[in-house]
């Protein structure tokens, strides 16, 4: 099995060439998926293994299982941001509501008060008018 790896320019991802003499495929598991993670920074690529190592192909195997580990955990971190945000513009939409809510239970109580003090006043006035109709009539009377 012979593996090769270039890098046609620093701001292109590696490119890996694997080929072998004999006349059977001699890819193992690890070179048959040849998984690739373009989410992931380039230093930070798992490394095509040696495959004469079993450590070296064992590590190889970890590191492309904690570089899917570490793509799930970015999408579930950008899934929270965004349920975070959710969350927030609701807080802000609840404060907006108890905010106008408070202004408008101030506002109901001048109204309720101003609204007491009207009653008031008419009632006052309606007795007034009463005694003056009273003393109408009794001048009307005695005339």
């Amino acid at each position: 099995m012979i593996t090769s790896a270039r890098r046609v320019s620093p701001d292109k991802p590696e490119v890996r060439i694997a080929f072998s003499l004999d006349r059977t495929s001699a890819l193992n598991d690890a070179e048959e998926t040849l998984p690739t993670f373009a989410d992931l920074e380039q230093r930070l690529q798992p490394v095509l293994p040696c495959q004469a190592l079993k450590e070296s192909v064992q590590v190889y195997k970890d590191h492309c299982k904690m570089a899917r580990e570490f793509r799930q955990v970015k999408i579930e971190i950008a899934q929270l941001e965004d349920r975070k945000n959710e969350l927030i513009a609701e807080l802000v939409e609840d404060d907006r509501v108890t905010v106008e809510l408070a202004q408008l239970n101030e506002e109901f109580r001048i109204l309720a008060e101003e609204n007491r003090t009207l009653i008031t006043v008419h009632t006052e006035r309606a007795r007034q008018l009463e005694t003056l109709r009273g003393v109408s009539q009794k001048r009307q009377g005695s005339s």
